[in-house]
């Protein structure tokens, strides 16, 4: 790779269906889960993996709005969007609109120069809002972002697998590991 923003580019493929260094792809450890588990509460407390994976639906969307030139703000459908409707048609729009979103952002940061990844993303830093910071810094910001929750996917998915056979849970493994 010639470019600082290929390589960027890269590792948010390789972490959505590729093969990152970590473990499996976010793909790969979505697959299979049905609507049901994907809403269900894995571990007492815990969000269900829908949230997680409406919540980096809508970072990835922001991370592509402010890579177009607009001003940072919070996702418009909020940092942890409700689950509006469960069933198997909701769940696959969800993971459709992913998997659009995170071709979005790679169409969108694969045009950038690697001048334009030291550009501001906003004034000041602010952590919670992810400004303060270049657009490179932005995007691998984005990219551990996403492995950081596609890691607790992994784990909720797992608890769900080893729930007994009275929870009407499976209890074998999966290649969702990281």
């Amino acid at each position: 790779m010639s470019r600082a923003s290929d390589a960027v580019v890269e590792q948010l493929r390789r972490g959505h269906e590729g093969d990152p260094w970590y473990g499996s792809a976010r793909a790969t450890i979505l697959a299979g889960l049905s609507a049901d588990e994907a809403a269900a509460e894995a571990v007492p407390g815990a969000l269900p993996i829908w949230r997680f994976v409406l919540h980096m639906t809508a970072w990835t969307r922001e991370v592509t709005r402010r890579l177009q030139g607009a001003e940072p703000a919070p996702p418009p459908e909020g940092e942890w969007p409700a689950i509006r409707e469960v069933g198997q048609a909701a769940w696959d729009s969800a993971l459709v609109a992913l998997a659009e979103a995170h071709a979005d952002l790679v169409r969108t940061a694969g045009l950038l120069s690697d001048e334009s990844l030291g550009a501001p993303v906003g004034g000041g830093r602010d952590p919670a809002l992810g400004t303060g910071v270049t657009r490179g810094e932005m995007l691998v910001g984005l990219a551990q972002h996403d492995a950081y929750h596609t890691g607790q996917i992994a784990v909720l998915r797992r608890a769900l697998e080893r729930r007994s056979p009275a929870d009407g849970r499976r209890t074998g493994s999966s290649d969702a590991s990281v």
